[in-house]
């Protein structure tokens, strides 16, 4: 039996990271494309983040990192998945990601990364194709 409903997905701003115009409007946008969003808050912990990806049985998180520490969150976001045997959920992200950084991301287990210019249309086109299917 396959899972029903709308895609849910877990829209995060971990570490210090003070700026969530762009979680916001990407949150706004998978809501209107008809997915399930939660949207955590500022200033969110790797472990405050996968505990609510598990407890609200997310099919996505989505990471938005500005600060730089993208290598860092991301890795530890992916490595808490995998301890708490939830790598079914996905995990993509976007911000300011160096180009040069993006296939290390995406070989720790990243699924995708969206970088500034990103349209929302194409990161709901994605999540849509790229997360679970919906079997209702």
């Amino acid at each position: 039996m396959g899972v029903t409903g709308p895609i849910r997905v877990v829209v995060a701003k971990p570490g210090l990271d003070g700026h969530d115009r762009g979680a916001k409007v990407i949150a706004r946008a998978l809501r209107d494309a008809g997915m399930e969003v939660i949207y955590t808050g500022l200033h969110q912990t790797p472990e405050q983040i996968v505990d609510t990806a598990i407890q609200e049985d997310a099919d996505a998180i989505g990471l938005s990192i500005l600060s730089g520490a993208h290598n860092t969150l991301f890795a530890k976001v992916i490595e808490l998945l995998k301890e708490r045997d939830a790598e079914d959920i996905k995990v993509f992200g976007g911000g300011i990601i160096p180009e040069a950084d993006i296939a290390p991301l995406k070989e720790q287990g990243v699924a995708e990364i969206f970088t500034p210019g990103a349209t929302t249309a194409s990161i709901v086109e994605w999540v849509n194709a790229n997360v679970r299917q919906l079997t209702a």
